[in-house]
């Protein structure tokens, strides 16, 4: 059986491409993992999150979070230090203080993202 370029290319393209679609669902769910750790990220100390044991009811569900920040970076802003946008925000700033690495925090927002 004969490919052309252009088959063999697009074979190989397409094969290439399948580690990363498992890498992100691995990172998606260490992210799930650090923000239900109640000694990491503690999403559910404030928010609902599907999924999540005894939430708490102090902020907002985590629910729609692709449609109220279509701009994931500005999510991930967020989560690094909410007070930019609202100073007087109960969150605390996991970036900013150091709470999570830029690695941790990278991975709670894939998560949060897919909510």
């Amino acid at each position: 059986m004969k490919f052309s370029s252009l088959s063999l290319l697009l074979v190989v393209a397409c094969v290439g491409f399948a580690p990363l679609a498992q890498a992100d669902d691995a990172m998606i769910e260490e992210g799930r993992q650090i923000a239900f750790d109640r000694k990491k990220g503690n999403c559910l100390s404030c928010h609902s999150i599907a999924g999540g044991e005894v939430p708490g009811t102090i902020s907002v569900p985590l629910i729609a979070m692709q449609a109220r920040f279509p701009d994931k970076e500005v999510l991930r802003q967020n989560v690094w230090d909410q007070t930019q946008f609202r100073p007087h925000a109960m969150m605390p700033p996991f970036g900013k203080h150091q709470i999570l690495t830029e690695e941790e925090i990278d991975k709670i927002v894939e998560f949060i993202h897919t909510l």
